[in-house]
């Protein structure tokens, strides 16, 4: 009897890999939505209009700093003729170079302060055993409801009495005190979610609790020290009624009451006034400028944990 054979199927020989001897993938396609020139147009145009929307003030109050009291009502936006330095140094002898000077060290004083006394409470609050830690964070954050014009009255009467009224020391104390709970609970966010393993390892090969905060800990949270910064950088340049109610001497006022005081004085300089206000805006923009990109890791890492 003939013997039939099965049917033999051919498969596809596997294809040989390349000369690398790493096989080649496919790439996916193109996700159909995501990336799509639909899309992309309209936020494309929401972004150029909102930067024109922040960029073109800051433009145009630079300009009219360049320009006379005739240009600034007969060609409001137009471009200024000449560049008049000369505005920028009546704006200098109208004292905006003290009340700079005063701001500067009232905001960088803050900033080592709020910083420093945060990261100790909140490292204090996730790594060591305190008693009674919880009510401790919860009276902590409980300064976040208080509002700082509420507490006026009294701490004006406080301030006489401690021989602090009318010094740069009060708006540095102030600035502080009422920043701390919200610097507290950013950090202690981010702290909850960095490794213990490390730390535990340090303290095994006998480093002390001290050495442990500043050599592994502290470096570990640079980006949401740098957001803290930033954030408390930019509540102490701009705070105006402690600085306003506390500080009577011209010669210690910062920039938003000392700019108040300016106006005062110029009456109808506007080019000079516009001037001063280039010259109290533009340390804050470079800054911030310069450190967007630690502060938008430090918030996006901090709220992330």
């Amino acid at each position: 009897m003939a013997t039939t054979l099965p049917p033999t199927t051919t498969e596809p020989a596997p294809s040989a890999p390349p000369a690398g001897g790493s096989p080649v993938r496919r790439r996916p396609g193109p996700s159909r939505g995501k990336g799509s020139p639909l899309l992309r147009v309209p936020v494309l145009v929401g972004l150029l209009l909102f930067a024109a929307a922040v960029v073109y003030p800051l433009t145009w109050m630079v300009m009219t700093g360049f320009k006379e009291n005739a240009e600034v009502f007969g060609r409001p936006w137009g471009l200024p003729d000449v560049l008049r330095w000369e505005n920028f140094a009546a704006a200098w002898e109208q004292g905006i170079v003290r009340y700079l000077t005063n701001s500067v060290i009232v905001t960088a004083a803050s900033i080592v302060c709020v910083t420093l006394f945060s990261a100790w409470a909140a490292y204090g609050l996730t790594r060591l055993r305190v008693p009674f830690s919880q009510p401790i964070l919860l009276l902590i954050l409980g300064g976040l409801m208080i509002s700082p014009t509420v507490a006026l009255i009294p701490l004006f009467r406080l301030l006489q009495l401690t021989d602090l009224y009318d010094t740069r020391w009060e708006l540095i104390i102030l600035y502080t005190a009422f920043r701390i709970p919200f610097t507290v609970f950013l950090i202690r966010a981010y702290m909850l979610g960095l490794p213990r393993e490390i730390e535990e390892a340090a303290l095994i090969y006998g480093a002390s609790r001290r050495q442990v905060f500043w050599r592994i800990v502290f470096p570990l949270c640079r980006p949401i020290l740098a957001s803290a910064a930033l954030l408390q950088a930019l509540f102490a340049w701009n705070e105006f009624p402690f600085a306003l109610v506390f500080v009577n001497d011209d010669s210690l006022k910062t920039l938003p009451v000392g700019l108040v005081a300016m106006q005062s004085r110029l009456l109808t300089d506007w080019p000079v006034m516009f001037a001063a206000l280039t010259v109290a805006c533009l340390p804050l923009v470079a800054v911030f400028l310069l450190g967007q990109r630690h502060f938008i890791r430090g918030l996006a890492e901090g709220t992330g944990k």
